[in-house]
């Protein structure tokens, strides 16, 4: 059984349909999972991308990155507003953007696209510098969004490293 993270579906359903940022930033509903809502919302990135290449040209994927980022520190700041809490878990439309950053520089083939994933995970997950301090400084929107496109460098970075050794 899948638990939400409201008392009935009715309240999740309510929260889901209240505004469209409540819609975007949870991941389309992802983020109201309980059990490790980031992780479903980095898997989330996935199939995201696979509809990015499939819909927008070749040259254009990071400029439409970049929309999703724009509109994800729109949507981030309202739920964040209608939640009371600037970087819920319920938010994870983070998670997918950044993500998607990553698969866009990483090598097509599992091996690299596991490998990203859990380095990805680690960054977003423990919040290595500066990492922590943007999403302790910058309570907004920004700061939600921004924290995971540094986590997405710094897996780059590792990618690169381990590319250069293998």
């Amino acid at each position: 059984m899948i638990i939400l993270k409201f008392n009935s579906f009715s309240e999740a359903r309510a929260f889901f349909t209240s505004h469209p940022a409540n819609c975007i930033s949870s991941g389309f509903g992802v983020g109201l999972i309980t059990t490790a809502p980031g992780t479903i919302g980095t898997l989330l990135a996935f199939p995201v991308y696979k509809m990015l290449l499939l819909l927008v040209y070749p040259e254009k994927i990071l400029f439409a990155i970049f929309v999703m980022f724009l509109i994800g520190i729109w949507a981030s700041a309202k739920t964040g507003e209608f939640l009371g809490e600037h970087d819920s878990s319920v938010i994870v439309w983070d998670e997918v953007v950044a993500f998607c950053i990553v698969l866009f520089f990483t090598p097509n083939h599992l091996f690299w696209a596991l490998l990203a994933f859990l380095i990805f995970r680690f960054f977003d997950i423990f919040k290595p510098y500066p990492i922590d301090l943007i999403d302790a400084k910058l309570a907004n929107g920004l700061g939600v969004m921004l924290d995971d496109i540094v986590a997405a460098f710094y897996t780059l970075l590792c990618l690169a490293l381990v590319k250069l050794l293998v």
